[in-house]
């Protein structure tokens, strides 16, 4: 069972999405946060597993709580869930340390899939989000990075950076380099030690800012 916290400070959208994943018989929603500071109370309090957060609240906005979350080890995995227009919030909420990001029209097999892949440690954004910030970085150069100031990588990272940044799975880039999966683990592992992130998400994001994912 994957015990989920919903944080959005509309009552509608909280119960909304409520009806979406609890109907699951692996997801259980324990509890419901109207701001970033109750959300940053009830995840210490109830030990979810998923905590669903949007940006936009009152007191403490998301992202600030977001960061406190998962400041501590053995934390709860953190899916920011937002409107469309967030390329005001991007370059913080990539940094925040959440898992994955998403679109509130996102429809709810694939909310509730989405929860899953975050509870299993997998990273999640959404193709649209995916867009955005290539064009944050493609647009703005103080959001870039020169390549050469990163540790150097083996071959086979440089081939699987960039397939990280695009959203694949270990199944998905083991497939498509003609390796296993838990060989492609084991790199990803060892990307982000070298590269100092925390997350497949900074990771990508690191790929986008430096040029090595694809930028089409």
């Amino acid at each position: 069972m994957i015990r989920v916290l919903l944080a959005d400070d509309d009552i509608l959208v909280r119960r909304a999405l409520s009806d979406m994943l609890d109907p699951h018989d692996d997801l259980h929603v324990v509890g419901e946060a109207s701001d970033g500071r109750e959300a940053v109370a009830l995840a210490r309090q109830l030990n979810p597993d998923v905590v669903v957060m949007d940006i936009r609240m009152p007191h403490v906005d998301g992202l600030a709580a977001t960061r406190d979350i998962t400041a501590s080890p053995g934390s709860p995995r953190v899916l920011i869930l937002t409107t469309f227009d967030v390329t005001e919030y991007i370059d913080r909420a990539l940094v925040s340390g959440a898992d994955g990001f998403l679109l509130k029209d996102t429809p709810p097999s694939e909310l509730a899939q989405a929860v899953r892949d975050i509870a299993a440690g997998r990273a999640i954004l959404s193709p649209d989000i995916t867009r955005q910030i290539v064009d944050l970085f493609r647009h703005r150069d103080r959001f870039r990075i020169d390549a050469s100031c990163l540790p150097d990588l083996t071959v086979r990272e440089e081939q699987i950076l960039p397939l990280v940044a695009v959203g694949n799975s270990n199944a998905e880039i083991g497939k498509k380099l003609h390796i296993s999966e838990p060989t492609v683990k084991a790199h990803v592992s060892r990307l982000l030690v070298k590269l100092s992130v925390n997350n497949r998400v900074q990771l990508a994001v690191l790929a986008y800012r430096t040029g090595l994912a694809p930028q089409e």
